[in-house]
């Protein structure tokens, strides 16, 4: 194939806690007022992101994996994941908070769902006055004292709730409880999976049903992690110009990149593919002399066989992610 960098044309999810952040703030091509998630590279079944550039505009994910294999993802890649490629790319606006929901994980989905489990990680890019996220308990609890709080109501009570700034990063693995809370606006990498179980959902009722929106309490039981953690959030210490780790798990890696300059990159020694999402200002990639712009909340892949790039920014943040 003839690499260049690709932009897939982003997935818009309408929620009933989504706004309009996504529309207004990243250009986001839609009229409707409650988009709560930009699914921007997606495998997952019915959804699968089509190019939106260049001279494979059109094409499929899944029919260029399928077509180039391990040039475009990586030999590695292929021959773990073969044409599914194995994580989904979101950003979301959480206009008011998502349900309290629980993934389960792999070997418990790929039981019950034939899918993936759900690890996945946060990256807080923008938040309004006392923005908060659910990550975890608050205490050591166990099955018996999670069911008699959420049977009387008070599951909010053994929850870890923390207060949050633009940056915090988050690795939530399968089975860690979370929720994001309203007015917050995320970048979001996870494995290939929409299965969620909804634990509790402040009794919001569902426009189409007219009825509250379906639990999942009795599936979450055993996907639920019970243990307590005496820390959730991610640290991390920016270097400028360089690309500096933030979470790396068995499911995906991803750095950050702080820009204030023209760097190049060598990829010839990644077996995998690269994303970029710009999370805050902007940049352009330098590829084959071939130029492309890319803005706060969008999303750009790099193919396995492209070994070398440069990057051009005054001001900007990337997130980097590989396998």
């Amino acid at each position: 194939m003839k690499p260049y960098p690709i932009k897939f044309t982003p997935i818009l999810k309408e929620r009933i806690w989504g706004g309009e952040k996504l529309i207004k703030n990243f250009k986001k091509d839609s009229i409707k007022t409650n988009i709560g998630e930009s699914w921007e590279i997606s495998d997952v079944k019915g959804d699968v992101s089509i190019v939106a550039n260049g001279h494979l505009k059109g094409a499929t994910l899944k029919e260029l994996i399928e077509k180039y294999k391990g040039v475009f993802v990586g030999n590695k890649v292929y021959e773990k994941y073969g044409e599914n490629f194995p994580i989904l790319i979101k950003f979301i606006d959480a206009k008011t908070p998502l349900s309290i929901q629980v993934h389960p994980r792999n070997e418990l989905a790929k039981e019950r769902h034939n899918t993936f489990g759900k690890n996945e990680m946060w990256y807080v890019m923008d938040v309004e006055n006392d923005g908060e996220l659910i990550v975890g308990f608050n205490k050591k609890t166990d099955k018996t004292q999670y069911v008699q709080a959420l049977d009387s109501g008070n599951i909010l009570d053994i929850l870890n709730v923390e207060k949050v700034k633009k940056g915090d990063t988050f690795y939530i693995p399968t089975g860690r409880v979370h929720a994001i809370g309203a007015g917050t606006v995320i970048a979001e990498i996870q494995q290939t999976s929409d299965i969620t179980y909804r634990i509790f959902d402040y009794n919001r009722i569902e426009k189409s049903t007219g009825k509250e929106r379906e639990l999942h309490t009795d599936l979450a039981l055993d996907a639920i992690d019970y243990n307590f953690y005496n820390s959730y959030k991610t640290p991390y210490e920016t270097t400028e110009n360089s690309s500096v780790k933030l979470v790396h798990s068995p499911y995906f890696k991803t750095n950050i990149l702080e820009l204030t300059q023209e760097i190049k990159i060598d990829y010839s020694s990644l077996d995998s593919f690269v994303i970029y999402m710009c999370v805050e200002g902007s940049f352009t990639i330098e590829h084959n002399q071939l130029f492309t712009n890319v803005n706060q909340g969008e999303t750009i892949f790099l193919p396995a066989a492209i070994e070398a790039i440069t990057l051009q920014s005054k001001n900007s943040k990337i997130l980097e992610v590989s396998l």
